[in-house]
């Protein structure tokens, strides 16, 4: 495969990957509509949403990076989709004295800043890991 057709086959698996995550996240973690808020303006939700897209991203850079395998970076991207689940609801446990849920939902933005940076820590930290 030439490497233009590949770039293009990686860009699909990415968008793809990145959007099923994205309806995951939402359906097992949000009593809210993410896309909603972000319509009306939540900026903390944006900041978290947009975090897990970068930190998603970046650990399907690393796997392109480590492999030219499309099929092992769409399962990496899979198993960068449930760390994040796992990140967030750590981070939720260690935050016990507010939901992190029902802050972004408030718009509190510390709280959406905090989510970005775990998420895109979380996705240096899993895309380092790769070999």
């Amino acid at each position: 495969m030439g490497p233009f057709l590949l770039t293009f086959v990686y860009f699909i698996a990415a968008i793809v990957v990145v959007a099923v995550g994205l309806v995951i996240f939402e359906l097992i973690t949000t009593k809210y509509k993410d896309w909603h808020e972000i319509e009306a303006g939540n900026t903390a939700v944006a900041l978290s949403i947009g975090g897990k897209i970068i930190g998603i991203c970046l650990i399907l850079a690393f796997s392109i990076y480590h492999s030219s395998d499309v099929l092992d970076t769409v399962i990496w991207g899979g198993y960068g989709v449930v760390l994040q689940l796992i990140a967030y609801y750590i981070f939720d446990f260690l935050t016990r004295r507010f939901s992190v849920e029902q802050k972004l939902h408030e718009g509190v933005i510390a709280v959406g800043i905090v989510s970005m940076c775990v998420s895109i820590g979380l996705g240096f930290v899993v895309g380092a890991s790769i070999t």
